[in-house]
């Protein structure tokens, strides 16, 4: 069970997007120029452009996941009417691999918070068997995603691990 120290807590990416769970698969983020997510941590807009590596440390090659990657604080923390937003789905990806061994069902949108500090979640469910998820409908907008509805919706139960991690809009450049 999560505790209140547990930096998925904290950031309350437990109650806004997922329900408490126990982790049992490890799974590693790092965007280019080694910038490896850690919960919690702020990564600069111009080092998340580019998709990131995401590795799945645990199961074997017969175990397949599901990747989720969200935004719960659209169109900005204080009033996220639109949460969440979709970013990434990553399906049927073998254990002990990364996400570039999986099924992409919906591209890789790059974050670009207009408003506020944003999280980024990055959710990995356990498939009962390859083939098995459904992606949203090619119509659906990407604002308004449910974690919790999709993993049920496909019978993936609850994450098997999870990170987050802060950006906020660039600086503009000042004038003089």
């Amino acid at each position: 069970m999560a505790k209140m120290s547990d930096p998925l807590v904290v950031g309350r990416v437990v109650g806004d997007i997922i329900d408490a769970f126990s982790p049992t698969v490890k799974m590693t983020v790092t965007y280019h120029s080694n910038k490896k997510v850690s919960n919690g941590h702020e990564l600069l807009p111009n080092f998340i452009t580019l998709k990131p590596k995401v590795e799945v440390l645990g199961g074997d090659l017969r175990s397949f996941f599901t990747l989720v990657m969200t935004d719960p604080d659209v169109p900005g923390p204080s009033d996220p009417y639109l949460r969440e937003h979709l970013h990434w789905i990553v399906t049927d990806i073998p254990g002990t691999t990364d996400s570039s061994f999986g099924k992409e069902v919906v591209k890789y949108e790059v974050p670009s918070p207009n408003v506020g500090i944003h999280r980024f979640v990055f959710l990995l469910f356990k498939q009962t068997r390859r083939q098995t998820v459904k992606p949203p409908a090619a119509s659906a907008s990407r604002d308004g995603f449910n974690a919790r509805r999709f993993a049920e919706e496909n019978g993936l139960g609850l994450p098997v691990a999870a990170v987050y991690f802060n950006a906020q809009r660039a600086t503009a450049a000042r004038r003089r």
